[in-house]
């Protein structure tokens, strides 16, 4: 590598690229490196079905679940709430509760803003996890 100063033509007024495109691969590599490899997203807890031929035991009766029909109407354990009233209810029934879990249950036809929503008013009231429940998961399988 050496550099011509003059000549036959005179000095050259030309880059030399190599020591460019080694810095450029050092500086790749290192952000390749830096660089999180794991997605951000919404974390979701899934309850998870009993074994088969269990007895269902009481922390069963401690879960809470909001349900959202069609309609929009939300219910927290099959108690019709309305959504302004919401995370009041919550705060008062996790007034007393050490472990803060919530899910959500909604029709499959309903759009995800009113599961959000839902998530949103449940960290606003102080809970600690939000699960996502699906049919497949209530069914058991």
């Amino acid at each position: 590598m050496g550099m011509a100063v003059g000549g036959a033509g005179g000095p050259k007024a030309d880059i030399n690229m190599t020591p460019m495109i080694d810095v450029l691969l050092v500086l790749i590599i290192i952000f390749m490196v830096i660089t999180p490899l794991t997605p951000k997203g919404l974390e979701a807890l899934v309850p998870q079905p009993p074994p088969p031929n269990s007895k269902p035991n009481l922390s069963d009766q401690r879960t809470v679940v909001i349900t959202i029909d069609a309609n929009h109407n939300y219910a927290v354990n099959s108690e019709g709430i309305d959504e302004s009233r919401l995370g009041f209810r919550l705060e008062e029934i996790f007034k007393t509760r050490a472990e803060r879990v919530v899910f959500v249950k909604a029709e499959p036809s309903l759009d995800f803003m009113w599961v959000a929503k839902a998530i949103d008013i449940a960290h606003g009231a102080g809970i600690d996890k939000v699960g996502l429940m699906t049919a497949k998961v209530e069914a058991g399988q």
